[in-house]
């Protein structure tokens, strides 16, 4: 008996291709956003969840302030970076000054003394500079006083710093703007 090889060509199954609306080129897969999952948070009390929760609250009602207060000083200082007299930058921060004040006084006056301590937190997130340096830096040293010795008798110290590594608070801060999906957790 002799062995004849049998060569057998079989069809390779073929990817469907698809095509998307407004899209000519077909692809073989679904470009997907990337999705975290965080898991369930754990309390060891309910009182631990009343903070928590209370917590949550009052960072969601002063963030949208701090990102603000980023975006607004990132356009202030490329303009600042444009203009070259000093007298001038002075005037143009006045102004800017006194609208922001006009735009938001009323607001921030709403706000409670622990809403206060975390906008003072997060505008350091958002910023990467103390409150106090701020007005510092744009105002002057001795105003800059002033807002601290007026922040004092609220209990809110305008040299706070965010520190997630190092305070708790800071830390349960973080986690609310991730699991909301107002922060990117990869920064």
């Amino acid at each position: 008996m002799s062995c004849i090889p049998l060569w057998g060509l079989a069809q390779v199954p073929e990817t469907p291709m698809l095509v998307f609306p407004g899209d000519s080129i077909p692809k073989e897969f679904v470009d997907l956003k990337e999705v975290i999952v965080y898991q369930p948070i754990q309390f060891a009390n309910y009182e631990d969840l009343k903070r928590y929760a209370l917590l949550r609250r009052r960072t969601l009602k002063v963030y949208p302030y701090a990102s603000l207060a980023s975006e607004r000083l990132t356009t202030l200082r490329d303009r600042l970076n444009s203009i070259k007299s000093k007298s001038k930058k002075k005037r143009y921060t006045k102004q800017v000054e006194k609208y922001l004040q006009g735009e938001f006084t009323d607001e921030l006056k709403k706000l409670t003394r622990s809403e206060g301590r975390i906008l003072v937190k997060l505008i350091h997130r958002e910023t990467g500079v103390t409150t106090h340096a701020l007005v510092k830096e744009l105002r002057s040293g001795w105003r800059a006083f002033l807002y601290q010795t007026t922040a004092k008798m609220f209990d809110i110290d305008l040299k706070t710093e965010f520190k997630p590594e190092q305070v708790e608070e800071d830390r349960w801060i973080n986690d609310i703007l991730y699991r909301t999906g107002l922060s990117d957790p990869k920064k």
